[in-house]
């Protein structure tokens, strides 16, 4: 199983020394400004600024703001799936498929909840954009092993993505602000409980 999941854990791209530089500058005025003032009220003009770049050095490497959420979200991202590979169970290797899939859901809500309005923007920047995001495709194969191995014959791909759709920023934004984030966290994983079961 983690072989298969390894693949899918992209390598940093190699960049240049000053590349590199400028990178750790914008993420860290980015994640400064996110922080004081809120993903919706910094411009890509303020981030700039704050790190003393170019607006163009700043468009050519992320885009646009949703291009710079993912970058800041990469790393966090990283640790999760290197939890996920070889951590201690139950998220990591050793512990029983729906024992490995509720500590899952657990980490990655805990993980969406600690940074739910990047995700958001990462999620919706464009129709489909969660889905072509390569965390997506990390978590998505994960879920899919688990519920194979729980339910053997269960078309395990597709009822990935219906439990993965419950995590999605949006449907998780919307839980966590009518139910508070503790209720929203016990009913996904409730979800993920009862697909372990077969009918």
């Amino acid at each position: 199983m983690s072989e298969s999941l390894e693949l899918l854990v992209g390598q940093p791209v190699k960049e240049r020394a000053d590349a590199a530089r400028n990178r750790e500058k914008v993420l860290a005025a980015a994640a400064r400004l996110f922080a004081e003032k809120g993903v919706e009220a910094v411009s890509m003009d303020a981030v700039a600024a704050a790190a003393g770049v170019g607006k163009g050095t700043l468009f050519r490497r992320f885009g646009d703001k949703s291009g710079l959420a993912v970058a800041l979200l990469d790393a966090r991202e990283r640790e999760l799936q290197q939890r996920v590979l070889s951590g201690p169970p139950p998220l990591g290797p050793g512990a029983p498929a729906p024992e490995r899939l509720t500590a899952f859901v657990a980490a990655y809500l805990d993980y969406l909840f600690a940074h739910l309005d990047l995700v958001r923007m990462s999620e919706t920047a464009s129709p489909g954009a969660r889905y072509r995001i390569g965390a997506y495709r990390f978590w998505h194969r994960h879920v899919a092993i688990l519920l194979a191995e729980c339910r053997p014959g269960v078309d395990a791909d597709p009822l990935a993505h219906a439990l993965l759709a419950a995590t999605g920023a949006e449907a998780a934004a919307a839980l966590k602000d009518a139910y508070g984030p503790d209720r929203a966290a016990t009913a996904v994983t409730a979800l993920a409980t009862a697909l372990t079961t077969a009918p």
